[in-house]
Order: structure tokens, then sequence, then C-alpha cells
């Protein structure tokens, strides 16, 4: 059997084919980049249409390249938070609302939450710009036109190739308006929104499945007959790739942002374990949580001082990031693109400190990645205070594999714990592949994750030599 997962990123929307053991096949992998537009005002957003089209170039080259016979699954990784509101044709009245995006505030008057805690502990979010209660109302005042309905990038983009598409549990999570224990619309927070529970998406049931839209099928005749699984959050499908699935091992991940996370086995009605007030829990599926941090800086830093600094690149850049300290002089908040829940700090936040007619481009590169590893091991620690730690730590995402000199600096800030590298690039990919085949709790021992359990190095990264 193989399977196709679909990877609806920030950065990228990518199609790859893999295996029955989630081992992707050479070869068969399809990217188009996303053009996301940024303003000093806190923009974020992405073009529906634009996107959907670049999906569609992946399926085309796929299916060109002969990678999508035998295709009986495919799974889905997508960006949590996202919004897009459509009129009654279920057309785009405006982009895509992205987690990048600080504008959305409360309309004047609104008031938040009865009781803030018990809101927190309920939906695992807070009344806060990132989330469907904070962003309907503020999106209501702004489009200019009546609003049909709101959706997600990814229902839209599903909604689109598939008969019906309803909203996975995971998905739904994401918009803050969830109840994490009875797996319903919680009713204040769609009062919150402006919403009845009858006005946003139906809830996909355990076990759903989609199917092609004929004209589709016609298209791509080898996905006729292929099921399509509820998509899954980006944050939790990373942390089942990596092999981080119960509180154990908590997963590190820097792509384009960054995020800290650990997964628990917490079924549907049952008591959701403790929750720190300072950090966010959303579903995976119907049977497992994840509780987590998230960051708005990630590689985009390393994009950013590359772009604006002219560092030297390749070998050269990691031989002098190789000469500064782990410790560096310049301190940085890392804060560029403004806060994520349950902060409020706008875009623009970002500083550096301690600079002298000495320092060097990279010098402030080391001081922004140390950052981001302070702010990071701060927030492991709180995730640990919730359960039985310390944690294993995982380290994964393209930023990760990219740099060596990086990997050890989260190596040194969450020391004494063990700190291992998932090499595996597509771990959203896998992740979505093995939530979708019901196989989460197999993830630390299949190929290509197996190697974060390796116990002949611990407390490295890269496979290299002990510090």
């Amino acid at each position: 059997m193989n399977i196709l997962a679909l990877d609806l990123g920030t950065s990228s929307v990518r199609g790859l084919v893999l295996d029955a053991d989630a081992t992707p096949r050479p070869g068969a992998l399809a990217r188009r980049k996303v053009h996301l537009t940024t303003g000093e005002d806190g923009t974020g957003t992405l073009d529906g249409p634009t996107y959907l089209a670049g999906l569609l170039e992946c399926l085309d080259e796929l299916a060109a390249g002969g990678h999508l016979r035998d295709i009986e699954l495919v799974a889905t990784s997508a960006q949590w938070h996202s919004v897009l509101p459509l009129g009654g044709d279920g057309e785009p009245l405006g982009p895509v609302l992205t987690w990048l995006d600080t504008r959305p505030a409360p309309l004047p008057g609104a008031r938040g939450p009865v009781d803030p805690e018990a809101f927190h502990r309920r939906t695992g979010a807070w009344w806060h710009r990132c989330y469907w209660s904070v962003r309907l109302p503020w999106l209501r005042e702004r489009v200019g036109a009546p609003v049909g309905r709101f959706v997600g990038l990814v229902e839209y983009v599903l909604g689109v190739l598939l008969d019906e598409v309803p909203m996975s549990m995971s998905m739904a999570s994401g918009t803050g308006l969830l109840d994490l224990r009875r797996l319903e619309w919680d009713i204040e927070a769609g009062e919150l929104a402006g919403v009845r529970p009858e006005d946003l998406p139906t809830l996909a049931p355990r076990g759903w499945h989609g199917r092609l839209r004929a004209e589709h099928a016609r298209r791509w005749p080898q996905l006729a007959e292929a099921r399509w699984a509820a998509p899954v959050g980006d944050g939790a499908a990373s942390n089942v790739g990596s092999g981080c699935v119960d509180p154990t091992r908590a997963a590190v991940t820097v792509g384009t942002s960054a995020a800290v996370r650990l997964i628990q086995p917490v079924p549907a009605g049952t008591d959701l374990p403790p929750l720190p007030d300072e950090v966010w829990r959303y579903r995976v599926d119907h049977e497992h949580v994840v509780t987590g941090a998230a960051y708005s800086s990630g590689g985009n830093l390393y994009a950013w001082a590359a772009r604006t600094l002219r560092l030297p690149q390749g070998a050269a850049l990691e031989a002098g990031l190789a000469r500064a300290d782990r410790s560096p002089h310049v301190w940085a908040n890392s804060r560029f693109g403004g806060d994520r829940p349950p902060g409020i700090a706008p875009a623009g936040s970002g500083e550096l400190r301690g600079l002298s007619f000495s320092t060097s481009a990279v010098d402030l590169l080391a001081g922004l990645m140390t950052g981001l590893c302070r702010l990071v091991a701060d927030d492991l620690a709180l995730l640990e205070s919730a359960v039985e730690g310390p944690t294993e730590v995982v380290l994964g995402g393209g930023a990760m594999a990219a740099s060596a000199w990086w990997r050890g600096a989260f190596t040194d800030a969450l020391a004494p714990r063990t700190v291992r590298h998932q090499r595996n690039p597509e771990v959203g990919a896998t992740g979505a592949v093995l939530v979708a085949t019901g196989r989460i709790a197999e993830a630390p021992h299949l190929v290509g994750i197996g190697r974060t359990d390796e116990p002949s190095a611990p407390n490295t990264v890269g496979g290299g030599p002990p510090r």
C-alpha cells in the first residue's frame, strides 16, 4: 500500500508518497513555495486560490512522475489557526489569515470569558487574537460583505477537492472554540466568536474518510478510490513524526516558526490532565492531546539574518558559528513576529543588545539563535511541571537539519536532559500518516524514527560524539 501525504505549510505546500511503514518513497516529492504577505502592521496572510493552485500542481507533478499508483490513503498535515471568510457562493471574501497575523483584536466593548481559567482548561486556548473567538468578529468588521461561513485553509482546499469536508478534531481544537474533553463546540467560545454551534463546520466523527469529487477523480484517476483521512494539525503531526508520543519525550521543532510540545493519551470524554497557565493544549485525534508553547520566530530568524546581515554561506558560516561563544555577549529578543498565545507583544518586538564595534554578523546570528533556545528551555520546564519529568528531547525540523551549531546550542540550553536529533526532514507528513493509520504508539519504533531511541549517544545531536 502507498500513502499520499499532503503537508499544507506556511512557507510551502508539499505532496509526497510514503510506503505502508511511513517511509518516503525515493523521488516521490513535489513542492511549491508559498508567498506569505507580511507587513509592519502585523499582517500575515496567504491567497487561498493561489495556495490551492500550488497543491494541484503538486498532484499533477506526482501523477506525471507515475508516483500516484496504488495510493489507498491520503493523509494531511495542515497549519493550525488559519481562518478564511467565504461568501454564500463558497468563494473567498479575502485572504487567509494565518497564525502569523497579529492584527486581530477584540472589538470595542467586547468582554472575554466569564472565568478565564475555566475557559483555558476547557478549550486549551485563551481569548486571544490567534483564535477564532477574536478573529471572527474582527474579520466580520473588515470584510465589508455578508459572510456565509468561516473555514480554515485546509477545509477550503479540501472542500474544493472532496465530496464533503467536516472539520477534524485536531483542526477544530486549533480554533480555540472546541471543548477538548467533550469534543463539541464550546458554547461560551462560540458566543465570544459571535457564532452558534450550527454556524460552525460540522465536526468529523471518529474514523471519517472522504472521497475525491468526480471531476477531480477524472483528473487523477489513480486517486479515485483513495480514502482521505481527517487532517492533523501540523504541530501534532510533527510530534508524532518525531517519535514523541508520550509524556516522557518532548519535541522541539524549528521550521519557519518553532515550538516545544508533548503528547498525552487522553481519550474523548475523560478528564484532562493539569494545564499550566502559560501553555496551550489542542487535540491530535480522538485519543490524544498535545500540550506546548509556540513562537513566531524560528528558521525565519536565520533567513532574516542571512538576507540582512550578508552572512557567509554553507561551511563558512558553520565555521564562523563554531568560533562563536554558545553564551554570546549579544542578547537577543527573538520575537520579531510578535508573540504567539498567550503573549500579546505585537510584530516588531525583536531586540538586540550588547553590541560593540567588535560584534560581527555571525555574533548577531548566534545571539538570535540562542535567544530562541532560552525561550524553549523555559517553556519546557513548564510542561514538565505538569508531568512526571524531566523529559527526553528530540530536535527536528528543517532549521535543525540545516545547522549543527543550532542543534548544539539547544543541547546546551536543555542540559542535563538527553537531547537527540530526528533526521527525517518530513516529520509532519510522516506523523500525519501514522495518525491516519492509527499507529501513533508505534511511532518511536518505525524506520527513520527509531534512531531517536539509540542509546549509544545520549545528549548528542546529529549523531556526533558526546559533548
